[in-house]
């Protein structure tokens, strides 16, 4: 029985899909001005690690993941500019070419961190007509206003908004700012923006109330509708969206559709952070995966580094903890490649990782288990069983990597070969030392020499 703590009910619960055949699940994806830091990344894998245990539990996953090109402001209050549009403006390219630029190093982090892409990916300027629909609904049925500025959704006729974040709305209200300018309420929020007089953007277009762009939280509902229905089983992502961008899409997206709930288990991840505080991107504080690669860790030391913190807990990024986890990756790697198959599986072994797979997405409790199936040595069936595992760690174990040998390390295993033949045990270990500073180490073998990179 898989079990899932939903940010909705604010509890764990058993999980069960609104259709026996398939999982729906729509997860918040990137704004695509920048890179994607190791924070962000965190949450991808967190979303990946759920899929692959929904699949392991034998369900089809129908999995959207939205691109943000557009109408992400720089203020969470509808102000500020457009992160595209500064970003296009910085770097002195059109916002369709930073879009691609910063989503195809995306994908191209995704993949090496072994992180299944998704059935669709939904770019917001791929779905404007969607957007205004949405918009056109929730204004005949009376939810919006108009402005200066733009469409507005009035949040005190939806009584449960605030509710998902336990925000304190009276206190809202009553803290109110002279800079609230038209809004009626101070949590109402932006659905349609009209562009600037005398002021061409790259990115707008025609509506119903006058040439715009969306406003940020109307692209995930009008996108997971059109992909995943009027209501689906899982939305996730991490929980700074929980008290602004998710609970506008639940006011949202159910006083247009009518289904409550409008999403039936909603998942957050938590933070991860530095030392010194959050990783922020307006800060320029941050670390990527190509910064982590050039300090000489992989990807997989860094998805196997995030395995040992729960998803809901706060992790605190240090140099140390991660050099730590990839000596352990390395060593889990090593012993799992060596291990032969003898075409069995371990129940046992497989039934307690199920349980704490099963517990919530308890990956820590899990890597315990895949170790303690290492160091058992009366266990059987190995190699199938850390096979079915790998199925949700997702790190590649029984994958051998294959070593580039450089022209001179070739040479120098050459002359070894014969020193060995001809028993001159002394030149033998004078080429391993030579072999060594190249950054290879050479072990003998019954089957002959094995070379790894140090």
């Amino acid at each position: 029985m898989l079990e899932i703590y939903n940010t909705l009910t604010k509890k764990k619960e058993e999980f069960k899909p609104i259709n026996k055949d398939e999982v729906r699940m729509y997860s918040c994806g990137p704004t695509v001005y920048w890179y994607q830091h190791i924070g962000n990344l965190r949450t991808y894998i967190f979303s990946d690690i759920l899929k692959r245990i929904l699949k392991f539990n034998n369900f089809n996953v129908n999995h959207v993941i939205n691109v943000t090109d557009v109408g992400h402001l720089t203020s969470d209050q509808d102000s500020g500019e457009d992160k595209m549009e500064k970003a296009a403006i910085k770097e002195g390219k059109t916002a369709k070419e930073i879009a691609k630029y910063y989503f195809d190093l995306f994908v191209a982090d995704l993949k090496k961190l072994n992180v299944i892409e998704p059935n669709v990916w939904s770019w917001a300027t791929e779905h404007i007509q969607e957007q205004i629909a949405l918009v056109k609904i929730l204004e005949e049925k009376g939810y919006t206003y108009k402005t200066n500025d733009g469409i507005y959704f009035d949040t005190s006729k939806f009584p449960d908004y605030g509710k998902f974040a336990n925000l304190d709305i009276e206190g809202l209200q009553e803290g109110k700012r002279i800079g609230l300018g038209e809004k009626k309420n101070k949590t109402d929020f932006a659905l349609w923006k009209f562009s600037e007089e005398n002021k061409k953007r790259q990115q707008e277009w025609d509506s119903p109330w006058g040439v715009g762009f969306p406003g940020w939280h109307i692209e995930c509902s009008a996108m997971s509708s059109k992909y995943l229905g009027k209501q689906f089983d899982i939305h996730t992502g991490g929980i700074d969206h929980i008290p602004i961008h998710h609970t506008n899409e639940i006011a949202q997206s159910e006083c247009a559709f009518g289904t409550k709930p409008w999403v039936k288990y909603w998942m957050h991840g938590a933070f991860l952070e530095l030392k010194d505080g959050k990783m922020s991107k307006s800060e320029g504080k941050i670390w990527t995966i190509t910064d982590l690669e050039k300090k000489g860790l992989s990807p997989l030391d860094y998805r196997y580094y995030c395995l040992l913190t729960h998803y809901r807990k706060r992790m605190i990024f240090s140099f140390e903890g991660i050099e730590a986890a990839k000596s352990a990756h390395e060593r889990l790697k090593t012993i799992c490649t060596e291990i032969k198959d003898d075409g069995r599986e371990n129940e046992k072994y497989l039934e307690e990782f199920k349980q704490k797979i099963d517990d919530d997405l308890n990956m820590p409790e899990a890597i315990q288990i895949l170790w303690k199936l290492i160091k058992d040595k009366n266990a059987k069936g190995k190699y199938q069983t850390i096979k079915k595992m790998d199925e949700v760690f997702g790190l590649k174990l029984l994958k051998k990597e294959e070593i580039k040998i450089p022209k001179e390390v070739q040479y120098l295993l050459e002359k070894r070969k014969i020193a060995r033949e001809n028993k001159d045990w002394n030149k033998s270990d004078e080429l391993r030392d030579e072999i060594k500073e190249f950054g290879f180490e050479v072990k003998d073998t019954k089957e002959g020499a094995e070379i790894k990179k140090i």
